[in-house]
């Protein structure tokens, strides 16, 4: 294949798509920042990038390929190095009977062109793709996966079972260079390429799965070498200052690391098990910029009411959750929102999971005796403003917060509960009188994590009959007008049809009836008061908002239904 040259800027004006004066323009910003002239006319709008590929490809004589819709062959993907593809933005596609063809953002790149024929060593046919699509493509199509097996039989084989010795990885911590090492290594690399949020380390009988969390669904990959689980826990527990000697109880830790170029924190915990130490490992990425409020997906009426409970002087505001719902993204938003020169802030955490200037961060230590409950009181002395809380975990903590609220003071605090009622059923269950929570309590917060539907392969679908019966029973009928979509699956999503997640929320606002109800502990007045006379919305119907919309799937709105049903409270209570 010959590599033509065209002139875009004349073609361009020749069939009339941008101005001389545009031209011109361009030209200019083109010298000041070196970037293509195509780039350049896209970035000044004076034409869409859909023209200028459409243009590119019929000058050409090329191929357009959207790479949101392609079904890629990981093999003849790694025929092209991920340095080299990433340098010369380029990607082989499939295999033809004239050679290879293989995307590239620049068919014009000579060089490119050449060395990529010198490293695949067959003829090579070019096609057009969009810069933007490769750059987010490569990220999918280069895992680790084949690495990390081969790092795996690699160390495996280095060592028998009757050999193993854990002084030789003691020896070799601060060296980066061994089996071990470059193994966890490929795995945090996996992991922070995909954006995972845990990595699972978990040894079976002659094997070891890694599991990656991504958008809250495990995927899987499995390791034939069931030997190397052992080290690789070995290696995790001394970078995280735990007790190598200790395989009997469970293990918490943290440690710092830095992967392609960002900083994670990495809260690690392990557990014995029948075929060795399971580890599981959250990653907090403290590169990335804490969300405000205001894009957290909140509903503005919602966000409105939230504003105005955390300019109140003092009180007591629950987030509350399952885990991994959000929380903690949530809470911190909060605290940056009221993070100002002229508040005295302090939080105390277990663990601290972001690190916040101006803010005094106090990570609770029970192996010295440093709970919640101690820390909470001492903070007391500290003149705070605002308290924060990471969770009200029992009867004492709980009680030392409410009393905090009453004496002056704003607080934060998390609860494991379903919802935003059941809250308060939780306060009352762990011993608080009901007129303590009545006096303090503004306001819960309750939110869930869905996940967003690909918008690379998101179409129109049908309901299932399941669905269908859910909706009128939830809803009371099923709208024929509203078009609900789902995900086919693509290379972008990992052929899951979902891509990213989104919280849903619902906010309790304890007004005076709620109060007074709360009072005399009469839950069930409670509960009748919110669903008669509020206008509550609740997770459920933010999540049917979100369905109707084209950003979740259904599925997803009865999987959270699944865990949060108000409706039974009364049988609770």
């Amino acid at each position: 294949m010959q590599i033509r040259k065209i002139k875009l800027g004349q073609i361009l004006l020749d069939k009339n798509l941008i101005t001389q004066q545009q031209f011109d323009a361009a030209m200019i910003e083109q010298m000041a920042s070196g970037k293509k002239l195509g780039t350049v006319l896209v970035d000044m709008q004076f034409i869409t990038e859909d023209d200028l590929l459409k243009l590119l490809s019929d000058q050409l004589n090329i191929p357009y390929i959207d790479l949101r819709a392609f079904n890629f062959n990981p093999e003849l993907v790694r025929l092209i190095p991920e340095s080299s593809a990433r340098r010369f933005h380029c990607i082989v596609l499939q295999r033809q009977e004239q050679g290879l063809l293989v995307g590239m953002s620049d068919p014009q790149d000579i060089l490119a062109y050449d060395e990529i024929m010198s490293q695949v060593k067959q003829p090579i046919q070019i096609a057009l793709v969009r810069e933007s699509d490769l750059q987010r493509i490569l990220d999918v199509a280069y895992r680790h996966s084949a690495e990390i097996s081969h790092l795996a039989e690699k160390l495996s084989s280095q060592m028998k079972e009757s050999e193993y010795d854990s002084s030789q990885l003691t020896a070799g911590l601060s060296t980066a260079d061994t089996p071990v090492a470059k193994l966890l290594q490929t795995i945090f690399e996996d992991a922070v390429q995909v954006n995972a949020s845990d990595i699972h380390i978990e040894p079976g009988e002659r094997l070891l799965r890694i599991r990656h969390r991504v958008d809250g669904v495990l995927h899987e990959q499995i390791l034939k070498e069931g030997n190397v689980s052992d080290p690789l826990a070995l290696r995790l527990k001394l970078m995280a200052h735990l007790n190598i000697a200790e395989k009997r109880i469970p293990q918490d830790g943290r440690f710092s690391i830095k992967i392609r170029n960002k900083n994670f924190d990495v809260r690690l915990s392990t557990m014995p098990t029948m075929y060795g130490e399971s580890v599981v490992m959250r990653l907090l990425n403290q590169s990335a910029e804490l969300l405000v409020l205001d894009k957290l997906g909140m509903p503005a009426d919602m966000l409105q009411i939230l504003h105005r409970i955390m300019t109140l002087p003092n009180g007591l505001l629950l987030i509350t959750g399952v885990t991994g719902s959000g929380k903690t993204t949530t809470l911190y938003g909060i605290l940056n929102e009221l993070n100002l020169e002229d508040t005295k802030i302090i939080t105390v955490e277990d663990p601290i999971e972001y690190r916040l200037p101006r803010i005094t961060q106090v990570q609770v230590e029970p192996k010295i005796n440093l709970t919640f409950a101690r820390v909470l009181r001492a903070s007391l002395r500290q003149d705070p403003d605002i308290i924060m809380v990471g969770e009200l975990r029992d009867h004492e903590t709980a009680e030392i917060a409410i009393r905090a609220a009453m004496t002056g003071h704003f607080v934060l605090s998390t609860l494991h509960t379903n919802d935003a009622i059941t809250s308060t059923v939780r306060l009352l269950d762990m011993g608080i009188e009901g007129y303590l929570i009545a006096s303090v309590l503004r306001g819960v917060i309750s939110q869930r994590l869905v996940r967003r539907i690909c918008t690379n392969c998101s179409m129109d679908t049908k309901l299932t009959p399941q669905e269908e019966t859910w909706l009128i029973t939830v809803a009371g009928k099923v709208d024929p007008t509203i078009k609900y979509k789902q995900g086919t699956g693509c290379a972008y999503c990992h052929q899951t049809g979902f891509k990213g997640q989104i919280a849903l929320f619902e906010l309790l606002e304890i007004t005076t009836p709620l109060a007074n109800a709360l009072r005399v502990n009469n839950t069930l007045e409670f509960v009748r008061i919110v669903k008669e006379e509020m206008q509550f919305k609740s997770l459920v119907f933010g999540g049917l908002e979100l369905a109707k919309n084209g950003i979740t799937t259904l599925s997803e709105v009865m999987r959270i239904y699944g865990d949060v049903q108000t409706d039974d409270l009364e049988k609770i209570v």
